[in-house]
């Protein structure tokens, strides 16, 4: 009763976090999971806007953005197979666990899954909405420039995927706390109960 109970609660919770991430602005206008220039980049953004290209460089966090909104929406079957996977074992060391206990079991059994997933959802995003051609247009008018700056060109589709996965799992540890220790998140007798 007790895994059931937490195999209902996973479901629930990562259904939940993953049609709030998968929407538009999931990521993009929620400040706890925008994903921004990326920080090795930083230099290189700073000064792509000094050099007025402002709007580039805002487009193409945008595109980075979108590309982990889209990648979310292949989530859901992923964490589901692990929760129908979970043994009694593993369901009474994460209900006795920390108040991120779930979370964590998810991140153990799925982030390899999740990557192979993401990786070519977000490949194809960035190709679709043209952020590689974003991405190339800052970095190679950066890379022309005489400056002292290192010139940076960084694995693209490898740092989105890693962001959005790190997005989804603050998604199911907010949903966990929730169920957790909201009643009203307890939407079923069995939640409740195990609860």
């Amino acid at each position: 009763e007790v895994v059931n109970g937490l195999k209902e609660a996973l479901t629930i919770g990562t259904n939940n976090s993953t049609s709030l991430a998968s929407k538009v602005d999931g990521f993009y206008k929620n400040p706890a999971l925008f994903i921004p220039f990326p920080a090795q980049a930083q230099k290189v953004k700073d000064y792509a806007k000094q050099v007025g290209m402002s709007a580039q460089v805002d487009k193409f966090e945008m595109t980075l953005n979108r590309a982990a909104e889209e990648a979310a929406k292949s989530a859901a079957p992923i964490f589901i197979d692990a929760v129908k996977g979970m043994s009694i074992s593993d369901g009474f060391t994460i209900l006795q666990g920390a108040d991120n206990a779930a979370t964590q079991y998810l991140k153990s059994k799925t982030t390899a899954a999740l990557t192979a997933a993401f990786r070519p959802i977000i490949e194809e995003s960035l190709d679709k909405v043209n952020a590689t051609k974003y991405w190339a247009d800052v970095f190679n008018a950066y890379n022309d420039l005489p400056t002292t700056f290192k010139k940076v060109n960084p694995d693209l589709p490898g740092y989105v995927t890693g962001k959005a996965l790190d997005g989804v799992f603050v998604y199911i540890a907010d949903e966990e706390a929730k169920i957790r220790t909201n009643p009203a998140a307890q939407v079923t007798d069995l939640l409740k109960k195990v609860f």
